[in-house]
C-alpha cells in the first residue's frame, strides 16, 4: 500500500452504486481519499456527502442546484469548491490527482467523462454499461493507448473478472482462449416478473417495475431489470470488457442472485463467485484488486439459502434481451441505436406515456428506421444517439394520438 491514499473521483456520487462506494471507501480512510463527487442535480444529498467526505471538489451538472450547493456548503464552513455543469465532469475524471475513477453516472450521460478517465489512464471502476454499449470498441481502444485500468462493477461482470486468471485491470488484448476459457454464463435474477403472464405485464405499473426482489436500484434500471433489457446491456458490455464472441456467452437465470456468474473452461471445470446481493462487494474488489478488503457486507449463509435454481430465459417474455443479443450480433452503431432507443423508452414509461410491453416495440421499430453505420468517433456514437431518440420519440408520439 502506498504511504499516502490514493485520490477517488465518484461520478455519480448520490446514486445507489455513489452511495455504495462511500461506504466502502470511509472503512478504509488510511487507502482511500476523496477528491471529487459528482452528479446531476441532487445538490442536498450532495451536500451531506460533500461535509462527510471534505471532498476538494464537488460537480453538478445543473448551475440552479450547484448554486444551491455552494450556499449551504458556506453557511456549513465546507472548503469545498463548487463546480458545474458536464465539462466539469471531465475535468474531475481526468485531474491528474486522481488515481481512480468510480463511472456510476447511468446511461449516456456518463459517456464523455468515462472517456476522459480512460483516455487519462486513470484506474476506472466501470458502473457505466452503457458506456460499452455504445462505444465498446473505441472505448477498450482508448484504454489500451493509456495503459487505464478497467475494472467491472456491474456484480455479474465483476464476477466474472474474479473468476479469471488474472492479476491486474482488464485491456483490449485478453485472450480467452489462451486463459482456457470455454464459456461464460451470466446470470441474472429474472427481475419482479420473471413468472407473470404475458397478459400481466400489459398492466404493469412504474411501481412494480421499479420494485426489484432483490436489488436496491435506481428507477432506470430497475426498469431495465425487468424488462430483462439490463441483461442485455450486460451481454453487449460482457462482449467488450472480456474480448469475447456473442456465442461463447450464455444468459442464465438465476432467482436467488447468490451466484453472479460463472466462467467454464476447456477441461469441465466451472468457477462460480457467490455473495450476498450486495453492490458493496464488487466495489470494494475493484477498489482493493488484486487485494482484498472488508466491505461491510454480511457472510454469506449457505444453510439459510438452501436453494439455488437456474432456467433458461423466456424470449417471449423478454424480447428486450433478444433485441440487445441481435444489436451485438449486428455490430455497426446498432447497440448504440439500441441505448437511445431504450433510455427514450423507459422514460416515457416511467413517465406513464407508454406501456410495459410497448417498450421493447418502441426499441425495435427504432433500429428498424435507422441506418447503421460504423461508430469510429465518439462525434459519430454520439450522433447516432441523438439520430434514434428522435426517432424513439416520435414513435412515442405516435402511439399516443
Amino acid at each position: 500500500m502506498a504511504d499516502s491514499p490514493q485520490q477517488v473521483t465518484v461520478l455519480g456520487s448520490t446514486g445507489s452504486i455513489g452511495v455504495s462506494t462511500l461506504d466502502v471507501l470511509a472503512r478504509h480512510p488510511a487507502r482511500f481519499q476523496v477528491f471529487a463527487l459528482a452528479a446531476h442535480s441532487s445538490w442536498e444529498a450532495m451536500a451531506q456527502q460533500c461535509l462527510a467526505c471534505n471532498p476538494r471538489y464537488a460537480v453538478l451538472v445543473d448551475e440552479k442546484a450547484a448554486q444551491k450547493l455552494r450556499e449551504a456548503l458556506a453557511d456549513a464552513g465546507s472548503q469545498t469548491q463548487v463546480l458545474s455543469g458536464t465539462r466539469a465532469l471531465e475535468e474531475v475524471a481526468e485531474a491528474p490527482e486522481v488515481d481512480t475513477v468510480m463511472a456510476a453516472i447511468v446511461g449516456a450521460a456518463g459517456l464523455l467523462s468515462c472517456f476522459a478517465a480512460v483516455e487519462a489512464g486513470k484506474r476506472v471502476l466501470l458502473a457505466n454499461k452503457e458506456v460499452l454499449v455504445m462505444a465498446g470498441g473505441l472505448f477498450m481502444a482508448a484504454a489500451r493507448r493509456s495503459g487505464a485500468e478497467i475494472l467491472p462493477i456491474d456484480s455479474e461482470h465483476n464476477a466474472i473478472f474474479q473468476c479469471l486468471p488474472l492479476t491486474g485491470g482488464l485491456s483490449a488484448g485478453l485472450d480467452l482462449a489462451a486463459l482456457g476459457v470455454s464459456r461464460i454464463l451470466l446470470t441474472a435474477s429474472g427481475g419482479p416478473f420473471r413468472q407473470a403472464s404475458l397478459q400481466e405485464l400489459q398492466r404493469v405499473t412504474p411501481e412494480q417495475a421499479c420494485a426489484h426482489p432483490n436489488w436496491s436500484m435506481g428507477p432506470k434500471i430497475s426498469v431495465d431489470s425487468a424488462t430483462m433489457m439490463n441483461k442485455g446491456l450486460e451481454f453487449i458490455e460482457a462482449c467488450w470488457l472480456f474480448n469475447a464472441q456473442p456465442a461463447n456467452i450464455e444468459v442464465v437465470i438465476h432467482p436467488q442472485s447468490v451466484i453472479h456468474s460463472l466462467v467454464e473452461y476447456i477441461d469441465g471445470s466451472v468457477l462460480a463467485q457467490l455473495g450476498n446481493p450486495d453492490m458493496r462487494t464488487p466495489i470494494a474488489n475493484a477498489l482493493g484488486a488484486p487485494e482484498r478488503l472488508a466491505a461491510g457486507v454480511d457472510s454469506l449463509d449457505l444453510v439459510a439459502t438452501a436453494r439455488l435454481d437456474f432456467e433458461a430465459p423466456d424470449q417471449a417474455r423478454f424480447p428486450c434481451l433478444t433485441l440487445a443479443q441481435e444489436a451485438v450480433a449486428t455490430g455497426l452503431n446498432a447497440p448504440a441505436v439500441l441505448n437511445a432507443a431504450n433510455e427514450v423508452a423507459v422514460a416515457a414509461f416511467l413517465a406513464e406515456q407508454l406501456s410495459f410491453t410497448a417498450i421493447a416495440g418502441v426499441i425495435s421499430a427504432t433500429l428498424e428506421q435507422v441506418k447503421f453505420t460504423e461508430p469510429d468517433s465518439l462525434e459519430a456514437v454520439q450522433q447516432a444517439d441523438l439520430e434514434a431518440r428522435g426517432v424513439a420519440q416520435r414513435l412515442i408520439a405516435a402511439s399516443a394520438n
